[in-house]
């Protein structure tokens, strides 16, 4: 018989097994973390939005997101880690939802809405966190927001006093 240790870190593994065998089924993009932060997974329709091939990524911890994604605002303002849904509910244990821009590894930017939620495997332990996301169109609102500050930031350069 297996120690209690051992049979849930077994049951973990099975359950994150199951986990990324049905993301692979799915066609909405997704990423898989584990309750670490570690990137485990994202399935061939992410591939095109985030820019590379999950084999070609390599390692990504979940506070890596925005040092490697740049993602930035409607008015192309550096959104924080604590403003991306998959560190929250990585850290909080809890949904969250966010619209922003993001830089793909491949240098295309791409207007995205994110949901991530938090994976609870039996026995409440927690499994990681799944991130679904999609390209959008950008609000008509923010579209011309953006464009006004762009204009703005043409016409007013930086001056020094």
């Amino acid at each position: 018989m297996m120690p209690e240790r051992e049979t849930s870190e077994y049951l973990n593994e099975i359950e994150i097994i199951l986990v990324r065998q049905l993301a692979g089924t799915l066609t909405t993009p997704l990423m898989l973390f584990d309750p670490h932060g570690t990137l485990l997974f994202y399935n061939e329709p992410a591939e095109p939005i985030l820019g590379l091939r999950f084999e070609e990524t390599g390692r990504i911890l979940v506070n890596e997101l925005a040092t490697i994604f740049h993602p930035t605002d409607e008015r192309d303002q550096p959104l924080p880690l604590s403003a991306l849904p998959s560190p929250t509910a990585l850290a909080e244990c809890r949904p969250a939802s966010n619209r922003f821009w993001m830089q793909g590894l491949d240098g295309v930017r791409r207007h995205l809405e994110v949901t991530a939620f938090p994976l609870i495997g039996r026995g409440k332990r927690p499994l990681g966190t799944i991130s679904l996301f999609r390209e959008t169109e950008e609000d008509p609102a923010a579209a011309v927001c953006r464009e006004l500050t762009l204009i703005q930031a043409v016409r007013m350069p930086n001056r020094e006093p």
